[in-house]
């Protein structure tokens, strides 16, 4: 059973699904496909960048194939996201306090 299931609607669409098992390896598509379905849009060539640069997820490597945590890289883009705000200018107001 793959880590990432893919469903298929009546309408023809696809919908990825998010792995329940934290400890699941995936590859770098999957985990682009999986955060994206869990609300965290990102692509496969970002994390290709940050592999390259740093700041991304942490990975694993099996021979030339790179390998994500689905935990690992959950926890980096929750990471990512900012405290909440009620407008526009509570970033300001942070930045100056």
């Amino acid at each position: 059973m793959p880590a990432v299931a893919i469903k298929r609607l009546n309408c023809g669409a696809t919908v990825q699904t998010i792995p329940e098992n934290p400890d699941a390896l995936l590859t770098r598509d999957a985990v682009a496909a999986a955060l994206t379905a869990a609300g965290y849009p990102v692509r496969a060539a970002t994390l290709q960048t940050k592999a390259t640069r740093g700041g991304g997820p942490t990975y694993r490597a099996f021979g030339s194939r790179v390998l994500y945590r689905w935990g690992d890289a959950l926890e980096w883009a929750q990471s990512r996201l900012s405290a909440p705000r009620r407008n526009t200018s509570a970033l300001d107001a942070a930045r100056t306090a």
